[in-house]
């Protein structure tokens, strides 16, 4: 099992403007009375971090050295035309609790849920040093806790015959984050590095992390078994050289 941190004070509004702000112990009960709790992204940020980027950053956008994470579960809509709408509901929760506790213990957020898909951010708001070794060290535990639990949850429903695992895809780069919509005010990423990584998810087959040169140099001591591929993505023009890991 992964132990997560439990900060008492939120560790993306003392990154970015040195404030003591409590979420968690008797101190933060004035702070939840006014809606100041902890944020869906992760359970060591605020909601000030989720909701009042352009506030806290006094800017609508920044750009930040970042890892991006996409995780998908393949099989899923071929397994959904199988079974009933409670059985789903167990899949999708099983998958995203595993994500999101694997991606909290290395202190990136769940930036979007997507059905049965999800994106990651790391780095920010919670500075990572080395955020593309921790990314894969999160794509790792993801592969390693849902292809047991959802191999569980497939036997007890007995779905013989249908293949279910999650493909993951990573990439690090400059990415511009900020409040992108008029009627939205919850921050996200955009750029050429979210693109590409979520094109080498969809381009993952069940049980495999595909990852650019920008992840795996930073990580190669996790990737002893890494296949260097080089594959052609959707909306790139060029060839991409990739590192494969199976879970």
């Amino acid at each position: 099992m992964v132990e997560l941190d439990r900060s008492l004070i939120c560790k993306g509004c003392w990154s970015q403007m040195h404030m003591p702000i409590p979420i968690r112990g008797p101190l933060s009960l004035p702070f939840k009375l006014v809606g100041i709790t902890t944020s869906k992204m992760n359970p060591n940020i605020c909601t000030i971090c989720e909701r009042a980027f352009a506030r806290v950053k006094k800017t609508k956008q920044i750009t930040v050295q970042t890892t991006i994470l996409f995780a998908d579960i393949r099989g899923y809509t071929r397994l959904s035309e199988r079974v009933g709408a409670a059985e789903v509901a167990s899949l999708l929760s099983v998958f995203h609790d595993e994500c999101a506790t694997a991606i909290w213990a290395q202190d990136g957020i769940v930036n979007k849920a997507m059905g049965d898909g999800l994106m990651a951010i790391f780095n920010f708001p919670i500075p990572i040093d080395d955020h593309p070794r921790e990314a894969l060290v999160a794509a790792l535990s993801i592969q390693e806790q849902c292809t047991r639990n959802l191999a569980k949850l497939k036997d007890e429903l007995e779905l013989t015959g249908s293949e279910i695992g999650v493909g993951v895809g990573l990439h690090s780069g400059e990415v511009a984050i900020g409040e992108f919509s008029g009627f939205a005010t919850d921050f996200t990423a955009i750029g050429s590095v979210v693109n590409q990584a979520a094109r080498l998810e969809s381009s993952a087959a069940a049980g495999e992390i595909l990852m650019t040169e920008e992840v795996y140099r930073h990580a190669r001591d996790l990737c002893g078994a890494a296949e260097h591929r080089s594959i052609s993505i959707k909306g790139f023009s060029d060839a991409v050289d990739v590192f494969a890991l199976r879970n």
